[in-house]
C-alpha cells in the first residue's frame, strides 16, 4: 500500500471515529451543541458546547458508549440536500454552530454564482454536516483499538472573542497492538517531558511573571553555549559572516518589509514620541539594512550574513508550551544575498551543512520541497527556475525528498527539514527559503558583470530553527542523557570517604585543565547516596576513588546507563579517552 493511500485510510478512520465520539456525546448530553470534529496528524478531536464541564472520568463513560455504537454496526449514510434544507434541519436540531458554517458556505457560493449541495452523514442517531468520505459502517473500527486521551478548552473557530467550547481528543488504530504501542510512547513521552527534565537537571525554569520566556540556569547555559559555538564554527566553515542587529525598530521598517500588513497581530509594538516602535519578530529586514550600507558588485556575492538573533513574537497564551512554543525566540539565523545563477550551488552548500549538523546528534533529517502556492507574488518563470534549482541541489547531494505541492510561502519556494526523535515523533526544524519579494521591497541592487544594476535573491536559512525549541527537542530525544560533549557535567568524582578527597580533587583539576567539565562530590552523605545523586543527574561518567585507586593512580569508572558495573582503569587512560570523546563530539 502506498504511503498516500495508507495516510488517506488513516485519515478516514480517524474522522469516522470523531463522528462516533459525537454520537456518544449526543447520547450522554442530548442538549449538546456541536462544533467541528476533524482528524489530526495523531488522531482526532471534536468540539462541543455542553451543559456542564467534563471531568476525566467522563472519558471512560464515553468510551463505553462508543464501543456500543461500534458493535451496533451502524452504517455511515450520506445524504445531499440544498443549503436551505440543511439550515432548516439544523434549526430543528438546535445546532447554531452548524448553521453558522452553512451560512458561510452560502455566502461563498453566492459570490461565485454556485448552488452547491450540502452533504450530511448519519451514524445511528447522530447527523453531522460533513463532506466525508467515511468508512462504510461503525463495525470497521476495532472497538479495542481506540482511546479518548484528554479534554481541553477551545475557542469556536480559534477566535478568542467567540464561545469557549470543550474539546475531546482521541486516537484510533487498526489493531490493539498499535494502540498499546502508542500509549506506551505517551507514557515514555511524559518521562521525557523537557519541562520536567529541565527542572530535575537544573537547566532552565519558567515563571508566570514572564510567560513564554525561559530562564536559563548555569547548567542550561552550558548546553546553550556548546550548541551556539558548534553552530558558529560550522557557519564559519561554510563562509558565513557573523553580524548582530538591534531588537527594536520603527514600524516603517516592517511596513516596507510587508510584515506590518501580514504579521502585525503577532508583533509587540508600542508608541514612543508619536511614532510606533516594534520589537523585532524576525531578523531579515535588519540584515537587509546592512546590505544597503554600500554599493554591491556581483564579485561580492554571495554575501552570507549569520546572526544569533533574539526575536519576540506575540504567541497566544494558550499555545505556549515550555521551550517548544515561546515568545522569546533565539534563532540561528542566516540571510544570503546572491545572484539567480548562484542559487543552486548555494542550496547545495546549505544542504551539506544541514546533513553535517544533524549527523553529530545521530539524527537523520528528512527533506521536503514546498512548491508554488495558489496565491503567489512574482513571475512564474522565476518560480519555475527556483523550484528547478532546489530540486537539482537536492539531487546533486543525493538526498531523498518529498514534494509538498503548493505549500511554499507566497514569496518563494522552500526546503523544510524534519527530524524524528527517539519516540518517532516528527519535528520540523531547519528551513531553507528562497525570497524574491524582500529584495524588491527594499530596492536592493548589485552591479552586474555588464555594468547594469540587478536585483539579488535572498535565501533565509535556519539550521536548527531556535535554540529554545531545539534544546527542548534534544532534551526529550535524549531523555536528558545528552552526549558527553553537550552534558553540563561530564565527569563526577566521588571519593569513597573524605580521606580520598585530595586524590579526587587532583583528578578534577587535571580534567578541568583539559576542558573537561568535572565536579567533585564530597558531600557528607553515604557513598551509595552520592553515586545515586550523580546517576539521577545523568552524568556520563562517575569516577569512584578509594584507597586502592589512590595508590595505583586508577579510577573506578561507572558509565551512564550501565548500572552496577564498574571498570577500574588507569586515570591517564580514562583521561585521554574522555578528552577524545568530547573533541570528536561522539
Amino acid at each position: 500500500m502506498s504511503k498516500e493511500k495508507k495516510s488517506n485510510n488513516q485519515e478516514i478512520l480517524r474522522h469516522s471515529t470523531a463522528h462516533i465520539l459525537a454520537a456518544a456525546v449526543l447520547e450522554m448530553f442530548p442538549d449538546a451543541k456541536f462544533g467541528t470534529g476533524p482528524s489530526t496528524e495523531e488522531g482526532f478531536y471534536y468540539d462541543f458546547m455542553l451543559p456542564r464541564t467534563l471531568i476525566p472520568e467522563d472519558l471512560e463513560i464515553l468510551e463505553e458508549k462508543m464501543s456500543t455504537i461500534i458493535k451496533a454496526n451502524h452504517p455511515f449514510e450520506k445524504e445531499e440536500i440544498s443549503i436551505e434544507s440543511a439550515i432548516e434541519h439544523f434549526k430543528k436540531a438546535n445546532q447554531p454552530y452548524k448553521i453558522e458554517i452553512i451560512k458561510d458556505i452560502k455566502r461563498e457560493s453566492q459570490a461565485s454564482n454556485l448552488k452547491p449541495q450540502i452533504s450530511l452523514y448519519k451514524t445511528g442517531n447522530f447527523v453531522d454536516l460533513c463532506s466525508g468520505p467515511h468508512i462504510d459502517s461503525t463495525r470497521e473500527i476495532n472497538f479495542k483499538a481506540f482511546k479518548l486521551t484528554k479534554i481541553s478548552g477551545a475557542y469556536w473557530r480559534a477566535d478568542e472573542t467567540r464561545d469557549q467550547m470543550q474539546r475531546i481528543y482521541g486516537v484510533v488504530f487498526s489493531d490493539k497492538k498499535e494502540l498499546k504501542e502508542y500509549l506506551n510512547n505517551i507514557e515514555e513521552a511524559k518521562k521525557r517531558d523537557h519541562k520536567k527534565i529541565g527542572q530535575e537537571l537544573d537547566l532552565f525554569s519558567f515563571h508566570p511573571e514572564a510567560p513564554g520566556s525561559a530562564f536559563w540556569h548555569p547548567k542550561g547555559m552550558i548546553l546553550w553555549n556548546e550548541l551556539e559555538q558548534f553552530g558558529k564554527n560550522l557557519r564559519k566553515k561554510y563562509g558565513n559572516l557573523e553580524i548582530q542587529t538591534p531588537q527594536l525598530a520603527k514600524n516603517i521598517l516592517w511596513k516596507t518589509s510587508g510584515h506590518w500588513d501580514h504579521y502585525k497581530e503577532d508583533m509587540f509594538h508600542f508608541d514612543v514620541d508619536k511614532e510606533t516602535y516594534c520589537l523585532k519578530p524576525m531578523d531579515c529586514p535588519f540584515n537587509v539594512k546592512i546590505y544597503q550600507t554600500k554599493q554591491r558588485s556581483y564579485k561580492d556575492l554571495p554575501i552570507r550574513y549569520t546572526e544569533i538573533g533574539r526575536v519576540l513574537r506575540n504567541e497566544k497564551s494558550g499555545q505556549l508550551n515550555g521551550l517548544l512554543r515561546v515568545r522569546t525566540i533565539t534563532q540561528d539565523d542566516a540571510h544570503i544575498f546572491l545572484t539567480h545563477s548562484q542559487v543552486e550551488n548555494e542550496i547545495s552548500t546549505l544542504l551539506r551543512m544541514v546533513k553535517e549538523y544533524y549527523a553529530v546528534f545521530g539524527i537523520k533529517p528528512a527533506f521536503f520541497l514546498s512548491t508554488r502556492p495558489e496565491t503567489f507574488l512574482g513571475e512564474i518563470k522565476d518560480w519555475d527556475k527556483a523550484e528547478s534549482d532546489l530540486q537539482n541541489a537536492l539531487k546533486k547531494e543525493k538526498i531523498e525528498f518529498e514534494i509538498k505541492e503548493k505549500d511554499g510561502a507566497f514569496y518563494g519556494p522552500k526546503i523544510d527539514v524534519d527530524i524524528k526523535d527517539a519516540l518517532g515523533r516528527k519535528w520540523q526544524v531547519a528551513t531553507i527559503q528562497l525570497d524574491f519579494q524582500l529584495p524588491g521591497r527594499f530596492k536592493l541592487e548589485y552591479v552586474s558583470e555588464d555594468g547594469s544594476r540587478k536585483e539579488p535573491v535572498i535565501i533565509h536559512a535556519a539550521i536548527f530553527g531556535s535554540f529554545e525549541r531545539f534544546i527542548g527537542i534534544l532534551t526529550e530525544h535524549f531523555a536528558g542523557e545528552f552526549p558527553v560533549w553537550l552534558s553540563p557535567v561530564q565527569v563526577s568524582i566521588v571519593p569513597v570517604s573524605e580521606k580520598f578527597n585530595d586524590y579526587g580533587e587532583k583528578i578534577r583539576e587535571e580534567l578541568s585543565k583539559l576542558g573537561v567539565r568535572a565536579e567533585l562530590n564530597n558531600r557528607d552523605e553515604s557513598l551509595g547516596k552520592r553515586i545515586r545523586e550523580e546517576e539521577k543527574q545523568k552524568v556520563p561518567y562517575v569516577l569512584v576513588v578509594g584507597e586502592k585507586e589512590a595508590d595505583d593512580k586508577t579510577v573506578a569508572v561507572r558509565k551512564r546507563g550501565e548500572k552496577n558495573k564498574q571498570d577500574v582503569v588507569k586515570f591517564e587512560e580514562f583521561r585521554d579517552a574522555v578528552v577524545g570523546e568530547i573533541k570528536e563530539r561522539k
